[in-house]
């Protein structure tokens, strides 16, 4: 495949949870490790041809893996806000170090961050009773994570996915505080139809835009009344479907994306993330992904 363009994924993958271990271990006072889940997505991964692995967030859900360790926010159903939200050390640094050590040396590594108004629109809150001056001290919380990764991955992404429910006034200016100064490219990924949002979109302070356009193809027109260098990541697989597209399928999509965004197109990954599909038909996607990339663009 050109090196220009690569595979890569959104974030989240599936894994097989032992939850009994888990009991057990919690009943003996006893921390499990993760590491053998975070081991299975990116092994994944890796055996489908995957070219910029994540973690596979396999952790905690997307927004609780942040909330649960950040000051001011308490985990109960959903988290609450019950303090000002400041970050309190290094969140997923550990786990993408460990990823490095999994990795081939050709293999890159994104780390990820759920974004500052996905968050202020996910949790209960109790504390600020202003939404934008809660999104912001999330933003200025997740800059310090995205510093702490910024040394050790290759790329960091930002997900918002509720930019396709709701785009503040404030959203690039949010996204603008943690990628300022930032030494790795970053990625920003909104799932969902942002048709309407298109040009507040391109105006992003990230160096590249992911979005699901398998799921969402009227996005193609969308983006294509714009004339902007603004790099892609193209959404080419569905992520909220176990209908397994063939690979011939995702080159005609693929062939779509060029007429559209031409050598725009710097990455191909799934819609959104892949928890809530099976292990097998996640990895199915995954290597058609793969061996359709290389029919259209080479090894």
């Amino acid at each position: 495949m050109s090196r220009k363009v690569k595979t890569t994924v959104i974030g989240s993958y599936p894994v097989d949870i032992d939850r009994m271990e888990f009991m057990q271990e919690y009943s003996n006072g006893r921390e499990v490790s993760w590491n053998k889940y975070i081991r299975s997505a990116v092994n994944d991964m890796i055996a489908a041809g995957i070219d910029i692995v994540s973690d596979g967030q396999t952790r905690d859900p997307f927004i609780n893996i942040f909330t649960r360790k950040l000051k001011g926010c308490r985990l109960r159903d959903r988290t609450e806000i019950i303090d000002k939200v400041e970050y309190a050390g290094p969140i997923t640094l550990e786990d993408y170090k460990y990823v490095r050590e999994l990795i081939p040396e050709k293999k890159e590594l994104i780390g990820l961050v759920v974004g500052p108004h996905t968050l202020s629109e996910s949790v209960v809150d109790l504390h600020y009773k202003d939404k934008k001056e809660l999104a912001f001290d999330f933003a200025y919380a997740l800059k310090q994570e995205a510093k702490a990764l910024q040394n050790h991955v290759d790329m960091i992404g930002v997900d918002e996915p509720f930019f396709s429910n709701s785009m503040p006034e404030y959203g690039k200016e949010l996204i603008g505080i943690i990628t300022k100064n930032l030494t790795c490219p970053t990625r920003l990924h909104a799932c969902g139809d942002v048709s309407n949002i298109v040009p507040e979109l391109l105006e992003m302070p990230v160096d590249v835009l992911s979005h699901e356009f398998k799921a969402s193809p009227q996005l193609f027109d969308a983006f294509g009344e714009y004339d902007s260098s603004k790099k892609i990541c193209l959404g080419a697989v569905r992520s909220d479907n176990v209908q397994v597209e063939t690979i011939d399928e995702i080159v005609s999509h693929i062939e779509k994306g060029i007429s559209v965004f031409g050598e725009h197109i710097s990455q191909l990954a799934p819609d959104c993330g892949q928890r809530l599909l099976t292990r097998d038909i996640a990895f199915k996607k995954l290597k058609n992904l793969v061996l359709a990339g290389e029919k259209v663009y080479g090894r």
